[in-house]
């Protein structure tokens, strides 16, 4: 029997952090279990810093400018707040999934990479990938910066985290850690690159390039 779509939800409001982690570990243990569909929730937090697996303490520009979480998904320093549309993805990578072959974490988070790129396309930004460093990245005239950043946990073939695009949030919060570990480039946003896209938006466009890549 095929399996049953994935569900999507629109989270109204900010959802506090760890609120966002207990309710995707419950989810996605339900998904192994077969008791509850693949899941793609779409979020806002609280201006926040998470440090992912790679976190490395000096990284912490301003340890009390914001509340500081352990994420468990890999990657370094990140900044979650408003005007930032998070994507916690919650797919059973045991089975295959569009154009990505069953258990290849390597090509799943490519595929979230091309997700990313296919959404800002949509609102004539150019984003790209680069070797070595994970996530999207413009060029701007200061250089290149990061709009979009990619962490991933896969817990017993089950993906959660996921990956955040910078729409319309206060860049200088960013200023407090070393985002991903990357001194030498800056961060972006829709907004900073002059497109007016509201959050719906944005969230159409995400919707409409899922299905394309993941199917």
């Amino acid at each position: 029997m095929d399996k049953a779509p994935a569900t999507w939800r629109v989270e109204p409001g900010q959802t506090g952090y760890e609120a966002a982690v207990a309710a995707m570990g419950t989810r996605i243990a339900a998904i192994r279990d077969g008791s509850a569909s693949e899941h793609i929730w779409l979020v806002e937090h609280p201006p926040l810093y998470t440090a992912g697996t790679s976190a490395r303490p000096g990284d912490l520009q301003d340890p009390g400018r914001f509340p500081i979480f352990r994420a468990g998904r890999g990657g370094q320093w990140t900044y979650h707040g408003p005007g930032q549309r998070v994507v916690y993805a919650m797919l059973d990578l045991s089975l295959a999934h569009g154009r990505i072959p069953a258990r290849d974490i390597r090509a799943y988070v490519a595929g979230l990479e091309a997700w990313m790129i296919e959404t800002c396309k949509d609102f004539g930004i150019k984003g790209e990938t680069r070797p070595g460093r994970v996530g999207i990245w413009v060029a701007t005239p200061q250089g290149e910066a990061k709009i979009g950043a990619i962490g991933v946990r896969v817990s017993k073939w089950v993906s959660w985290h996921g990956m955040a695009l910078n729409v319309a949030p206060d860049l200088t919060h960013f200023a407090g850690i070393v985002p991903c570990g990357i001194r030498e480039h800056g961060v972006t946003s829709l907004a900073a690159l002059g497109v007016r896209a509201n959050m719906a938006e944005v969230d159409s466009a995400l919707a409409r390039n899922f299905l394309p890549i993941f199917g």
